[in-house]
């Protein structure tokens, strides 16, 4: 990758941006400019790049002049109020909020899974929820391996997902409830210390979250499978980094453990641990800083033909937000995608 890009990172001052800055730096991601964008709370602030310190700038409609690509994660208000200003300036934006996900003209895309998708953006690329992403490679192995038929999956999501803010009251309440033996919450359903709380966003009229609604409809479109019988139940759990989840699949052919194991491990995507008699099998505390979707507890689920279970664990600030967008922003300069096709 030698073309040199002009990139700004939109809510760099965040959980994902800061990570976007890592990440960008470990990749040696060829940059030619970067600018800082931040709200006004932040703006202002000094950030350190590369060993050079830049200056948080407030971003405004006016920001985008000359930028080529827009790593965005201000959130969906501020991305739908931004990011058209972005487009009309010229840039391709590459956005973590769920604001433009199920928008028929926006390529909804994991790295290495649905690239094809880039192909035709209009100047908008969205990045899926990080439980969707770490769910969608393993999905589409066994797709193409045996047919999906049907998918159950129950998220066990680290608070780091819910922002900085979540992280300090895990910190707090944990400190509270050791000394005191009581904690106190800003809300009833952020009691995030010793507990599994059920509940991740808002509730729909069906009883779904719009959490759970999120892994069902973003699943289906990046494997392009819109009638794909899947469903879902996301649960916070007091883990700083890393969401977990127990996915059961239930395939259309028939195939094996050592099959579907096989087809993993050959997926650049995904790394295999799965020795239970020795322990080994992935943990939220394991991954955090690392690049893989790790799977294990792969086995044969004996109540239903053609059917398995696994548990699926990955980094939810890399593979499930940073790290996917800059991989996606990869893609588009080796392909020659920087620019939109508007039609």
């Amino acid at each position: 990758m030698s073309e040199k890009v002009n990139i700004a990172i939109l809510g760099a001052t965040g959980n994902v941006g800061r990570m976007f800055l890592r990440i960008l730096e470990e990749r040696n991601f060829p940059i030619k400019n970067l600018k800082l964008l931040s709200s006004e709370k932040s703006a202002g602030s000094k950030v350190k790049f590369q060993g050079k310190e830049y200056t948080v700038e407030l971003a405004t409609k006016d920001s985008f002049k000359d930028v080529d690509i827009v790593l965005a994660s201000a959130g969906g208000t501020i991305s739908k109020e931004l990011v058209p200003h972005a487009v009309k300036a010229g840039a391709v934006i590459i956005d973590n909020s769920s604001a433009y996900r199920m928008d028929n003209d926006v390529p909804l895309v994991v790295a290495g899974v649905n690239n094809d998708a880039l192909k035709n953006h209009k100047g908008i690329i969205a990045n899926p929820n990080c439980t969707t992403a770490q769910l969608v490679p393993a999905l589409k192995v066994l797709n193409e391996l045996a047919g999906l038929k049907r998918v159950v999956i129950s998220t066990y999501q680290s608070v780091s997902g819910a922002g900085k803010a979540a992280i300090d009251e895990l910190s707090e309440q944990s400190k509270d409830h050791l000394s005191k033996g009581s904690y106190s919450s800003n809300s009833t359903n952020r009691k995030f210390a010793f507990n599994v709380v059920p509940h991740i966003d808002v509730f729909s009229d069906d009883g779904y979250t719009k959490e759970e609604i999120k892994v069902i409809l973003e699943s289906r479109k990046i494997l392009s499978l819109p009638d794909l019988r899947i469903t879902c139940t996301a649960v916070r759990v007091p883990v700083y980094t890393g969401h977990s989840e127990s996915v059961n699949v239930e395939l259309n052919n028939s195939t094996t453990v050592k099959q579907i194991t096989d087809a993993f491990s050959k997926d650049p995507l995904i790394e295999i641990v799965d020795d239970p008699t020795n322990s080994k099998y992935p943990m939220a505390i394991d991954v955090a800083d690392k690049d893989p979707v790790y799977i294990g507890r792969i086995r044969k689920d004996n109540s239903n033909p053609n059917t398995f279970n696994m548990w699926i664990v990955a980094d939810n600030l890399r593979i499930g937000a940073a790290l996917n967008a800059v991989r996606i922003a990869e893609v588009l300069v080796k392909e020659n995608l920087v620019k939109a096709k508007v039609n």
